[in-house]
């Protein structure tokens, strides 16, 4: 392996992990199944299957028609803040039933599955990170070069999603205690809400 190649497949890594360690929904719904061990394997694998899709969307150059299309980015942020707002809505009031909260609880697979897939699709930020700044970062290093850095940005991705889901999964034993649970869902309504308001705040 030479070093252009070296070069950029290191700089998708860290620029895939630089974006996608933030804390965010996607990541604390990701945080949340693991801790409760429930449809870990399905949600790590939409959201790491997904987040490759927009990368590759980025090498492409699919950033540009985002870009170019601010009316379409803007019905897409509505969505993902009314979203965020329900999702944290529903967070709180789990919160008030601790005994719903205990891990292993049965949990509709779907409802997980559906909710892994309207945090990453109806994040507008996933289409103005992920595939315009990847995208643009990657015109950077050449014809060739932008797809190996594509694909560290898609490793960095997989390991993310594979690490925060199951290494969660290792602290489910500080959750047995219901007011823990509580205070996890507390923690994760107010970041959706936050990250709503944030939304709205910096596209209109």
């Amino acid at each position: 392996m030479n070093t252009t190649i070296l070069a950029a497949l290191l700089g998708g890594l860290v620029s895939g992990f630089s974006l996608i360690v933030a804390i965010g929904a996607q990541n604390a719904f990701v945080l949340r199944q693991g801790v409760a061990r429930q449809h870990v394997g399905v949600v790590v694998a939409i959201c790491a299957i997904s987040d490759l899709l927009l990368i590759v969307a980025g090498v492409v150059g699919v950033g540009a028609l985002v870009q170019g299309h601010p009316t379409v980015l803007r019905i897409v942020t509505l969505g993902g803040a009314a979203y965020l707002v329900w999702f944290g809505v529903r967070s709180f009031l789990a919160a008030r039933h601790p005994k719903t909260l205990v891990a292993g609880a049965p949990a509709a697979k779907a409802s997980a599955v559906a909710t892994a897939f309207a945090l990453t699709w109806l994040n507008p930020h996933v289409y103005l990170d992920t595939v315009l700044m990847l995208g643009n970062l990657s015109t950077s290093y050449g014809s060739t070069g932008r797809w190996w850095f594509g694909a560290g940005a898609c490793v960095a991705s997989v390991l993310w999603f594979t690490c925060l889901g199951y290494a969660a999964r290792l602290a489910s034993r500080w959750f047995a205690h219901p007011r823990t649970w509580q205070v996890l869902d507390i923690a994760i309504g107010l970041v959706m809400f936050l990250l709503a308001a944030m939304l709205l705040r910096t596209s209109f």
